[in-house]
């Protein structure tokens, strides 16, 4: 039960949390039952000494801390709720006020949703690109589809050239040692495409099927690796295999052969409306994220720390799945990028910052609104969670409390509400280059 309730900081409440006769004592009993099958006393069996014997024995203190452990979250859950404080990190700096058989009493702080002031949020300025395909958007698709569709034909009687696959072996060298990470076999490099470090491939042109020699190459400073960037290294290659691709003919059978359409004209007006809806769709979310980023200036209030942490520890901890669930170890991964925990948290920051003053910033939006969530959209967003999950609605509601799910409908309605209302801007129009004077001895 709540004490006492009382606001010592901006965004902090100090509680005091009691727990009553009935409910400590029945938390002690609770972790006597645990605990007691691990208890010696003599003249017992293990297990079978009475509570009131393990008590006079070490001491009527001996199940306190895990029984005050055990009943004081549904106590400050309860606490909070009558508070009418909304916490957005855990409780801290606790304090034992009292604690015997009738109960305890633990005074604890707790870090509170911030108010957050907002103005100007109808009618956002944010520039809109225009759309627009042009002739040479639709021929670069024409030809990463003939590119698609090469056949390679293996190259005799010349050496490779740029552009060429060349099959390769190479091991890598650092002072005559070889290094982890150096050695491939059979590995085809697609020469000119930039995939080895600076001055690799271009060392591979002018050399045949058979031939094996060295490559001398410095890693970039800024190189994953520490141990390798910036340093001098020699590979020894060998040249295996060249093949070239041969393109197919842009006609009306190649596009019979990819497509389902009959004419090359057919595939060039489908290629177009489809660079179109591409093009309108990223045209909208890059408007979109442009009010997000004004809407998140317009946010002011003092956002606890404690928020922008934990957006960020929500981020790395999605990345971490996301690596991990391709099979990588998530520390090996890091390393190999030479990335550092204190690192991968400078690059969310700022992006975690703008979340969780979005987040806010909406929030306080649906509220000034007076925006609601109506019986049949909470339901509606429970069946479309169970459906993306492929569990039934039922475990949804057990996983996600409704309170949640109506503060996702609210800000996703606020959102709506501010897109709605923001204004397009034409994006400003490209200053022609100054044209160069000619030498006064032009004439």
């Amino acid at each position: 039960m709540l004490k006492s309730a009382e606001k010592t900081g901006t965004n902090e409440y100090t509680l005091l949390v009691a727990v009553e006769a009935d409910a400590f004592n029945a938390a002690v009993n609770k972790v006597y039952q645990k605990q007691k099958n691990s208890i010696n006393v003599p003249g017992f069996r293990k297990g079978h000494a009475p509570k009131a014997i393990i008590e006079k024995m070490y001491g009527p203190a001996v199940f306190y801390d895990d029984a005050i452990n055990d009943a004081f979250p549904p106590a400050y859950d309860a606490a909070v709720l009558e508070a009418g404080i909304d916490p957005v990190d855990q409780p801290r700096d606790f304090d034992l006020k009292r604690v015997d058989k009738d109960g305890f009493e633990i005074e604890c702080k707790v870090t509170v949703r911030p108010e957050i002031a907002i103005e100007g949020y109808k009618g956002i300025e944010a520039v809109k690109a225009k759309v627009e395909v042009t002739d040479e958007d639709v021929e670069n698709d024409l030809k990463q589809k003939q590119e698609a569709n090469a056949r390679e034909i293996t190259i005799e009687g010349r050496p490779a050239a740029d552009g060429d696959i060349a099959t390769i072996d190479f091991e890598g060298f650092q002072d005559g040692v070889a290094f982890e990470g150096g050695k491939g076999e059979d590995y085809d490099l697609t020469l000119g495409s930039g995939s080895f470090i600076p001055g690799f491939e271009e060392q591979i042109v002018g050399h045949s099927v058979g031939d094996s020699f060295d490559v001398n190459v410095t890693f970039p400073e800024e190189y994953g690796a520490e141990d390798l960037a910036g340093k001098e290294a020699v590979f020894k290659v060998t040249v295996k295999d060249l093949k070239e691709k041969q393109l197919p003919a842009l006609d009306d059978e190649f596009v019979k052969d990819v497509s389902e359409f009959d004419t090359l004209e057919e595939l060039k007006a489908d290629i177009r409306k489809t660079l179109e809806d591409q093009k309108t769709a990223s045209a909208k979310t890059e408007f979109e994220n442009a009010v997000y980023d004004k809407l998140a200036e317009l946010a002011q209030g003092e956002i606890p720390e404690c928020m922008y942490e934990r957006a960020v520890e929500n981020m790395i901890d999605e990345f971490r799945y996301n690596i991990e669930a391709q099979g990588m170890s998530f520390d090996k991964y890091m390393a190999a990028i030479g990335m550092t925990e204190d690192s991968i948290k400078a690059i969310y920051r700022p992006r975690a910052e703008k979340d969780v003053k979005i987040e806010l910033a909406l929030a306080k939006i649906a509220a000034l609104e007076g925006v609601e969530a109506t019986e049949e959209e909470i339901a509606a967003e429970y069946d479309k969670m169970a459906e993306r999950y492929g569990v039934k609605a039922e475990d949804v509601k057990a996983a996600i409390t409704e309170e949640r799910i109506v503060s996702q409908i609210k800000s996703r309605k606020a959102s709506d509400l501010v897109l709605e209302a923001a204004v397009a801007l034409d994006a400003p129009a490209e200053e022609p280059a100054p044209a160069e004077e000619a030498p006064a001895d032009a004439e």
